[in-house]
Protein backbone atom coordinates (compact mmCIF):
# COMPACT_ATOMS: atom_id res chain seq x y z
CA UNK A 1 0.00 0.00 0.00
CA UNK A 2 1.32 3.33 -0.98
CA UNK A 3 1.27 6.27 1.44
CA UNK A 4 -0.30 9.51 0.26
CA UNK A 5 2.22 12.21 -0.44
CA UNK A 6 2.46 14.65 2.47
CA UNK A 7 4.74 17.52 3.05
CA UNK A 8 5.61 19.10 6.29
CA UNK A 9 6.22 22.78 5.96
CA UNK A 10 7.44 24.93 8.78
CA UNK A 11 4.98 27.48 10.02
CA UNK A 12 6.22 30.77 8.70
CA UNK A 13 4.59 33.75 10.42
CA UNK A 14 3.16 36.32 8.12
CA UNK A 15 4.02 40.01 8.41
CA UNK A 16 0.45 40.66 9.54
CA UNK A 17 0.73 38.19 12.43
CA UNK A 18 4.12 39.58 13.46
CA UNK A 19 2.76 43.15 13.53
CA UNK A 20 -0.32 42.02 15.44
CA UNK A 21 1.87 40.27 18.04
CA UNK A 22 4.01 43.40 18.43
CA UNK A 23 0.90 45.54 18.85
CA UNK A 24 -0.57 43.22 21.50
CA UNK A 25 2.77 43.21 23.32
CA UNK A 26 2.92 47.01 23.33
CA UNK A 27 -0.63 47.28 24.61
CA UNK A 28 0.07 44.82 27.40
CA UNK A 29 3.29 46.59 28.34
CA UNK A 30 1.62 50.00 28.37
CA UNK A 31 -0.97 48.68 30.81
CA UNK A 32 1.79 47.42 33.11
CA UNK A 33 3.75 50.66 33.10
CA UNK A 34 3.61 52.69 36.27
CA UNK A 35 3.80 56.43 36.58
CA UNK A 36 6.86 57.80 38.39
CA UNK A 37 6.28 58.61 42.03
CA UNK A 38 6.65 62.29 42.80
CA UNK A 39 5.71 64.66 45.59
CA UNK A 40 4.60 67.21 42.99
CA UNK A 41 0.95 67.99 43.43
CA UNK A 42 -1.76 68.88 40.96
CA UNK A 43 -4.98 70.34 42.32
CA UNK A 44 -7.86 70.24 39.86
CA UNK A 45 -11.06 72.27 40.30
CA UNK A 46 -14.17 72.55 38.14
CA UNK A 47 -16.12 75.81 38.28
CA UNK A 48 -19.82 75.05 37.66
CA UNK A 49 -19.28 71.86 35.62
CA UNK A 50 -23.04 71.48 35.12
CA UNK A 51 -22.89 74.64 32.99
CA UNK A 52 -19.99 73.50 30.77
CA UNK A 53 -20.68 73.55 27.03
CA UNK A 54 -20.47 69.76 26.54
CA UNK A 55 -19.46 67.73 29.56
CA UNK A 56 -21.49 64.53 29.39
CA UNK A 57 -21.15 60.95 28.27
CA UNK A 58 -24.70 60.59 26.95
CA UNK A 59 -27.16 62.82 25.15
CA UNK A 60 -29.24 63.58 28.23
CA UNK A 61 -26.30 63.71 30.64
CA UNK A 62 -26.48 63.08 34.38
CA UNK A 63 -24.78 64.15 37.59
CA UNK A 64 -23.02 60.79 37.51
CA UNK A 65 -21.51 61.77 34.12
CA UNK A 66 -20.09 64.93 35.66
CA UNK A 67 -18.64 63.05 38.64
CA UNK A 68 -17.07 60.41 36.40
CA UNK A 69 -15.58 62.95 33.97
CA UNK A 70 -14.18 65.21 36.71
CA UNK A 71 -12.59 62.14 38.30
CA UNK A 72 -10.99 61.09 34.99
CA UNK A 73 -9.60 64.58 34.31
CA UNK A 74 -8.27 64.87 37.86
CA UNK A 75 -6.49 61.51 37.82
CA UNK A 76 -4.96 62.18 34.42
CA UNK A 77 -3.62 65.60 35.40
CA UNK A 78 -2.21 64.24 38.65
CA UNK A 79 -0.37 61.56 36.65
CA UNK A 80 1.00 64.25 34.32
CA UNK A 81 2.18 66.21 37.36
CA UNK A 82 4.22 63.20 38.41
CA UNK A 83 5.90 63.23 35.01
CA UNK A 84 6.47 66.94 34.31
CA UNK A 85 6.73 68.63 37.72
CA UNK A 86 9.65 68.40 40.14
CA UNK A 87 9.09 67.34 43.73
CA UNK A 88 7.38 69.96 45.85
CA UNK A 89 5.83 71.94 43.01
CA UNK A 90 2.09 72.57 43.03
CA UNK A 91 0.00 73.15 39.91
CA UNK A 92 -3.55 74.36 40.47
CA UNK A 93 -5.92 74.14 37.52
CA UNK A 94 -9.50 75.46 37.56
CA UNK A 95 -11.60 74.49 34.55
CA UNK A 96 -14.15 77.14 33.61
CA UNK A 97 -15.51 75.41 30.48
CA UNK A 98 -15.10 72.09 28.68
CA UNK A 99 -16.45 71.10 25.28
CA UNK A 100 -15.58 67.47 24.60
CA UNK A 101 -14.58 66.27 21.14
CA UNK A 102 -17.55 65.32 18.99
CA UNK A 103 -21.21 65.80 19.76
CA UNK A 104 -24.45 63.88 20.01
CA UNK A 105 -26.77 63.93 17.01
CA UNK A 106 -30.10 62.56 18.26
CA UNK A 107 -31.79 63.17 14.91
CA UNK A 108 -30.20 59.93 13.69
CA UNK A 109 -32.84 58.07 15.69
CA UNK A 110 -33.21 56.44 19.08
CA UNK A 111 -30.53 53.84 18.38
CA UNK A 112 -27.91 56.57 17.81
CA UNK A 113 -28.91 59.25 20.29
CA UNK A 114 -26.11 58.36 22.71
CA UNK A 115 -23.39 58.01 20.09
CA UNK A 116 -20.81 60.80 20.08
CA UNK A 117 -20.12 61.71 16.44
CA UNK A 118 -16.56 62.89 15.85
CA UNK A 119 -16.53 65.49 13.10
CA UNK A 120 -14.28 68.45 12.31
CA UNK A 121 -17.10 70.84 13.31
CA UNK A 122 -16.99 69.50 16.90
CA UNK A 123 -13.38 70.08 18.07
CA UNK A 124 -12.42 69.63 21.73
CA UNK A 125 -12.07 72.85 23.75
CA UNK A 126 -10.72 73.31 27.27
CA UNK A 127 -10.79 76.64 29.11
CA UNK A 128 -9.03 76.95 32.46
CA UNK A 129 -6.98 79.11 34.82
CA UNK A 130 -3.73 77.79 36.25
CA UNK A 131 -1.06 78.65 38.79
CA UNK A 132 2.27 76.89 39.25
CA UNK A 133 4.22 77.36 42.48
CA UNK A 134 7.59 75.88 43.34
CA UNK A 135 8.52 74.05 46.55
CA UNK A 136 9.20 77.36 48.35
CA UNK A 137 5.72 78.71 47.46
CA UNK A 138 6.97 81.17 44.84
CA UNK A 139 4.62 81.59 41.87
CA UNK A 140 6.48 80.37 38.79
CA UNK A 141 3.69 80.76 36.21
CA UNK A 142 0.01 81.62 36.12
CA UNK A 143 -2.60 82.60 33.62
CA UNK A 144 -5.68 81.61 31.68
CA UNK A 145 -5.65 79.15 28.84
CA UNK A 146 -8.01 78.15 26.10
CA UNK A 147 -6.96 75.00 24.30
CA UNK A 148 -8.66 73.89 21.10
CA UNK A 149 -7.53 71.28 18.58
CA UNK A 150 -9.14 71.80 15.18
CA UNK A 151 -7.08 68.91 13.78
CA UNK A 152 -7.86 66.45 16.55
CA UNK A 153 -8.89 63.74 14.08
CA UNK A 154 -5.57 64.00 12.27
CA UNK A 155 -3.45 63.03 15.29
CA UNK A 156 -1.66 59.72 14.99
CA UNK A 157 -2.52 57.67 18.05
CA UNK A 158 -2.59 54.04 19.02
CA UNK A 159 -6.09 52.63 18.77
CA UNK A 160 -7.90 53.67 21.91
CA UNK A 161 -11.33 53.36 23.39
CA UNK A 162 -10.66 56.18 25.87
CA UNK A 163 -13.46 58.69 25.28
CA UNK A 164 -11.20 61.52 26.56
CA UNK A 165 -8.17 60.68 24.40
CA UNK A 166 -8.30 63.97 22.48
CA UNK A 167 -8.66 66.15 25.58
CA UNK A 168 -5.90 64.23 27.38
CA UNK A 169 -3.64 64.66 24.37
CA UNK A 170 -4.19 68.44 24.44
CA UNK A 171 -3.42 68.58 28.17
CA UNK A 172 -0.28 66.51 27.68
CA UNK A 173 0.89 68.85 24.89
CA UNK A 174 0.21 71.89 27.11
CA UNK A 175 2.08 70.45 30.11
CA UNK A 176 5.04 69.38 27.97
CA UNK A 177 5.15 72.59 25.93
CA UNK A 178 4.36 75.30 28.49
CA UNK A 179 4.60 74.05 32.06
CA UNK A 180 7.75 71.92 31.77
CA UNK A 181 9.80 74.81 30.25
CA UNK A 182 8.58 77.14 33.05
CA UNK A 183 9.80 74.62 35.60
CA UNK A 184 13.23 74.56 33.94
CA UNK A 185 13.46 78.38 33.94
CA UNK A 186 12.48 78.58 37.60
CA UNK A 187 15.12 76.05 38.63
CA UNK A 188 17.98 78.06 37.07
Amino acid sequence: MERPWTTVSPIIPTMKSILFSLFVGLVLLSGCATMPQSTAKVEVNFENPDKFTDFKTSYMGTDRDIADLTNQFTKYLQNLGGIYLPDGDVLTITFTDIDLAGDFEPWHGPQAQDIRFLKEIYPPRLTFNYKLTDASGKVVAEGSKRLMDLNYQMRIQLPSTDPLRYEKSMLDDWMRGEIKPQVRLASK
